[in-house]
């Protein structure tokens, strides 16, 4: 991967070396250091840091190909597995050169698709390009592998779904106090997240009937310190940063909602609901696979303020239907998106592919 840090990408990859380290040798490589290692080496499978794998593109992928090609013939690997769309590229060519039989690439959103002009249109030729090179392609939702078939980035007979999971078990349920409901929304304050028109949204709420939570950084963390402000927010939202204790704000929180342009599976998301909260999140990519529009929360079109405004206030005013759609995500979460069969598809996949590469 090209960065070891919080993300949806790293945390698949956490949840999933546990159940390969059963059976197999693990080695993952990120970019550098960060929380990842940690969850890796407790795991019981080895860490190693790349140093050319960026994130930008740029000169460095040359560099960054050769670094995976040596790693990948050093390890004498049988199997890589690649997440993220810029090692997806640079790793299904490098596992080629370096003879690796089985070469899997986990979608965690087409480049192309949160894009647009020439950008999307660049992504989608190089995705295109890095096809033939990879063996399976694995998409967390219908939605994600319907789109690359339609754009030619992955084969219908060479692509699989696998749910995105968390540990359902593990996740303390949510016990949010009597007084002012608290929503909360976690993720990356920069594109494809929109936490712009979320800051918009939470200006139709009555000031004194909620608070709210907003867990991460970016770059667009200005822009919605400014729309904040403008709707004299700053007393009723916290900006809170990058944070260890997510599971712990779920907790005391009323309701979870994501705003974004462009998503695949969202592990947010599926944590929010383990935890028994209803979710209001925009009806992009595979959230309406996720979240059932009426039954475990709101979908709202993406952009629009005004409409996840009315969400919220709806989940805001009515105790008893955050109740009702708190504990129909949770009964979701334990029956489609728990660890247990994450983990056996997976090795099924494995074993699959190790049979026939």
């Amino acid at each position: 991967m090209t960065l070891p840090g919080v993300g949806g990408a790293q945390a698949y990859v956490a949840a999933l070396v546990p159940a390969l380290t059963t059976r197999y040798d693990v080695v993952v490589a990120a970019h550098g250091e960060g929380p990842l290692r940690a969850a890796v080496e407790a795991a019981g499978a080895r860490y190693v840091p790349l140093r050319w794998v960026h994130r930008a593109v740029g000169w460095r992928d040359a560099l960054g190909l050769v670094e995976l090609v040596r790693l990948f013939r050093r390890e004498r690997a049988v199997a890589v597995h690649l997440n993220s769309s810029k090692v997806g590229l640079l790793g299904r060519l490098a596992a080629w050169l370096a003879r690796v039989p089985v070469r899997i690439f986990t979608v965690h959103g087409w480049a192309f698709a949160a894009h647009h002009g020439r950008a999307a249109a660049a992504y989608r030729l190089a995705e295109r390009a890095a096809r033939p090179f990879g063996t399976v392609t694995v998409c967390p939702v219908e939605q994600v592998r319907r789109m690359g078939i339609e754009a030619g980035t992955c084969r219908a007979d060479r692509s699989v779904v696998i749910p995105n999971a968390v540990d359902v078990a593990a996740a303390p349920p949510a016990r949010p106090d009597a007084g002012v409901p608290t929503i909360v929304s976690v993720g990356r304050l920069h594109e494809p997240k929109d936490f712009v028109t979320l800051a918009r949204a939470l200006r139709a709420l009555p000031r004194d009937a909620f608070r709210a939570r907003i867990v991460g950084d970016g770059p667009d963390r200005p822009a919605v310190e400014r729309e904040l402000h403008a709707g004299a927010l700053d007393g009723a939202v916290e900006l809170a940063g990058e944070r260890a204790d997510v599971p712990d704000l779920l907790r005391d929180a009323a309701a979870f909602v994501l705003s974004s342009r462009s998503e695949c599976m969202p592990i947010s998301v599926l944590e929010a609901m383990a935890a028994g909260l209803p979710v209001v999140a925009t009806a992009v990519g595979g959230l309406p696979e996720v979240v059932v529009d009426g039954e475990t929360g709101h979908l709202v079109p993406p952009g629009d303020a005004e409409a996840m405004g009315r969400a919220l206030a709806r989940l805001v005013e009515d105790p008893s239907e955050r109740a009702r759609m708190g504990a129909a995500g949770h009964r979701r979460a334990r029956e489609r998106f728990d660890l247990p069969a994450f983990h056996a598809a997976h090795l099924a996949l494995y074993e699959r592919e190790l049979a026939t590469g």
